[in-house]
C-alpha cells in the first residue's frame, strides 16, 4: 500500500475519532448541560468537593476544555471563586484522564449496539431528549469504531521505511517529541483523541517505549494551553481559570519531563503492555497534578488574578474602554469583520445565559449583592449591543456581497432579541423578584414547580438558539421554533392550574398571584425571542411558513 493511501486512511481514522467525541460532547451538552452546571455549580464548595465534580463533569463530557470554558463562565459570573474554579478545572484533568482508561476495554461488541441504539433513539421521535440520546449513543459507537479504524490503517506503517528514521530521530531529541506531542494536541483540541492515537500507535509497535513518556507529557501540556488560547479575549476573571492551569499542570508537566532527563523512568514501570502504559503514564501524570496542585490552586488564582487586573486602576481617569473582538481595520474584509461580529453576540449570549440562570435565585434567595451584579451585566449587554450594531453599520457601507448583507442583517437581529430578553430579565423580572422579597410573599410548592419547569424549558432552548449563531443546524433551529408551541402549552396550564388554587382558596396563590402570571408571561416572552433566532436559517431552507412549520 502507498504511503500517501495510508496516510488518507489514518487521516479519515482520526478525523472520525475528533468528530466522534465532539457529537458525544455536545449531545451530552444540549441534553444534560443545564443539570450538569447546576450540580457544578452546588458542588464546588471547596477545592475537594471542586475536584471531585470537574472530574464528574469531564467524565460526563469526555472533554476537560468544556469544562473549562463552563467554569470560566462561573468565576466571570461570580458563582464561584477563581481558586476553586482551578481546582474544579484540575479534577476535569483527571476526569478526562479516566475516559482515555474506559475506553481501552475491548468494546468492539458495543459498536452495533450503540449505532443500533443511537439511530432507532433518533428517529424514535421528534423530542429533544430522544434526539440527543440518540446522538450520543452514535456517537460513541463512532468513536469506538474510529479507535479499530486507527489500529487498522496503522498496521502497514510497519514496513514503512520513513518512520523509523523520524522515530530514531525523536528517540534521541526528546524536546523536540514533547513539542510535536503538544502542537499535536493543541491542533486536535483534545487530549483524549490524542492519547488515544498514541496508545494505538504504541499497540502496533510504532510508538516505541522510550518515546511514551515525552510524547505524553507533551500531549498534556497542549491540551492545558487549548482553554487559555479559546478565552484569550474573554474578560480577565474568565481568563484565570485556564490559565492557572495552564500554569500549575503546564510545570506538571515541565518537571515531569525535567525529572525523565535525569532519572529516565522506562515506561513498563506503568504498564507493561506499550498502549497500555501510554493510558497509565497519562492518568498517573494527571492524579499527581491534581494531588499536588489543588493546595496552590488559591495562590495561584490569586497571583493571576493581580496580574490580569492590574492595569484596572488606571481606568478611572479616563473614560472605560472595553476589549473587543470588534477590530475597525478589518472592516475592509466583510467575512472577517462578521465574524468578529459574530464573536461579540456570543458574548451578549453568554451574559445573558447568566442573567437568565440567576434571576431564579433572586426569586428563591434575595441578594442585592448579586441583584447588583445582574444590574451590571445588563449595563454590559446594552453597551456591547451598541458597539455591535455601529460596527455592523459600517460594514455594510462597505462592498457587500449579497451572502455577507444576509449574514449581518441576521447577525444584527440575534443581538437585538438578546439584549431585548437581557432587558426583560433586568427590568420586569428583577423587579419582580425585588417585590417578592420586599412584599415577603411565597409561591405556593406547585406555583413554584411550575415556574421552575418553565425557566428550565427557556434556559435550555436559550441555550440551543446561542449554539445555532455557530452551528446553522437547521435540524435543531426546527426543534426550537417547534418548542414555542410546547412552551404556550406550559403557559396555559400554569395559569389554569393557578387559577383552580385561587378557587380551592390556596393563600400562598393568592397572595403570589400576580407575581407568578407575570414571570410565567416574561419567561414566554424571552423564549419567543431567542426562539426566532431560528427563523432565518429555516426561512433559507424553505421551511418556514408566515404562520407556521412546514
Amino acid at each position: 500500500m502507498s504511503g500517501i493511501v495510508v496516510f488518507i486512511n489514518l487521516a479519515g481514522a482520526v478525523a472520525l475519532l475528533l468528530w466522534a467525541t465532539r457529537m458525544v460532547r455536545t449531545g451530552i451538552e444540549r441534553a444534560y448541560g443545564h443539570v450538569l452546571k447546576d450540580k457544578l455549580r452546588l458542588a464546588v464548595g471547596n477545592r475537594v468537593t471542586a475536584g471531585a465534580a470537574g472530574f464528574a463533569l469531564a467524565v460526563a463530557l469526555q472533554s476537560a476544555t468544556a469544562v473549562a470554558l463552563i467554569v470560566a463562565s462561573f468565576v466571570a459570573g461570580g458563582y464561584v471563586s477563581s481558586g476553586i474554579g482551578i481546582a474544579t478545572l484540575l479534577g476535569a484533568d483527571f476526569g478526562s484522564a479516566f475516559v482515555v482508561r474506559i475506553l481501552r476495554h475491548d468494546l468492539s461488541l458495543l459498536i452495533p449496539i450503540l449505532l443500533l441504539m443511537g439511530t432507532v433513539a433518533f428517529r424514535a421521535s421528534e423530542t429533544r431528549g430522544w434526539r440527543q440520546a440518540g446522538r450520543i449513543f452514535f456517537g460513541l459507537g463512532l468513536l469506538l469504531l474510529s479507535l479499530r479504524l486507527i489500529g487498522e490503517a496503522s498496521d502497514p506503517l510497519r514496513t514503512s521505511q520513513i518512520l523509523p528514521l523520524l522515530i530514531n530521530y525523536l528517540s534521541r531529541d526528546w524536546i523536540t517529541a514533547f513539542l510535536l506531542s503538544a502542537l499535536l494536541a493543541w491542533a486536535f483540541h483534545s487530549s483524549v483523541a490524542t492519547i488515544l492515537l498514541f496508545a494505538s500507535l504504541a499497540d502496533r509497535g510504532l510508538l516505541p517505549p522510550v518515546l511514551i513518556i515525552p510524547m505524553v507529557l507533551g500531549a498534556n501540556f497542549g491540551a492545558a494551553v487549548i482553554g487559555a488560547m479559546l478565552t484569550k479575549n474573554a474578560e480577565s476573571a474568565a481568563r484565570v481559570v485556564p490559565l492557572g492551569n495552564v500554569v500549575i499542570r503546564g510545570l506538571g508537566t515541565l518537571a515531569a519531563l525535567a525529572i525523565q532527563f535525569v532519572f529516565v523512568v522506562p515506561s513498563d514501570v506503568f504498564a507493561s503492555h506499550p498502549g497500555d502504559a501510554v493510558v497509565m503514564v497519562h492518568l498517573a501524570l494527571n492524579g499527581a497534578v491534581l494531588l499536588l496542585g489543588l493546595p496552590f490552586a488559591g495562590v495561584v488564582a490569586g497571583l493571576l488574578d493581580r496580574l490580569l487586573t492590574k492595569p484596572a486602576a488606571v481606568e478611572t481617569e479616563g473614560p472605560e474602554e472595553r476589549l473587543s473582538a470588534l477590530n475597525p481595520a478589518d472592516l475592509a474584509n466583510p467575512k472577517q469583520a462578521i465574524a468578529n461580529a459574530t464573536r461579540e453576540v456570543l458574548s451578549v449570549c453568554d451574559k445573558t445565559e447568566v442573567m437568565l440562570n440567576r434571576i431564579f435565585e433572586l426569586y428563591e434567595t434575595f441578594d442585592p449583592k448579586k441583584m447588583q451584579r445582574l444590574e451590571a451585566l445588563d449595563d454590559e449587554i446594552d453597551r456591547t449591543h451598541r458597539d455591535i450594531k455601529f460596527y455592523l453599520a459600517r460594514i455594510s457601507e462597505s462592498a457587500l456581497d449579497e451572502e455577507s448583507a444576509a449574514q449581518s442583517q441576521n447577525l444584527l437581529s440575534a443581538a437585538i432579541k438578546v439584549e431585548q430578553a437581557a432587558d426583560i430579565i433586568a427590568q420586569n423580572m428583577a423587579t419582580r423578584a425585588r417585590k417578592k422579597h420586599d412584599r415577603k410573599v411565597a409561591f405556593s410548592d406547585e406555583g413554584w414547580s411550575e415556574l421552575k419547569a418553565m425557566h428550565n424549558e427557556v434556559v435550555k432552548n436559550a441555550r440551543l438558539a446561542f449554539n445555532l449563531l455557530v452551528d446553522r443546524d437547521v435540524e435543531y433551529a426546527r426543534q426550537l421554533v417547534a418548542r414555542k408551541e410546547a412552551v404556550r402549552n406550559l403557559v396555559r396550564q400554569s395559569e389554569e392550574r393557578h387559577l383552580q388554587r385561587l378557587r380551592d382558596g390556596n393563600i400562598a396563590s393568592f397572595e403570589s398571584s400576580s407575581l407568578h402570571i407575570d414571570t410565567m408571561r416574561d419567561l414566554k416572552e424571552i423564549n419567543s425571542l431567542v426562539a426566532s433566532i431560528g427563523y432565518p436559517l429555516l426561512e433559507d431552507e424553505g421551511m418556514l411558513r408566515r404562520s407556521r412549520l412546514l
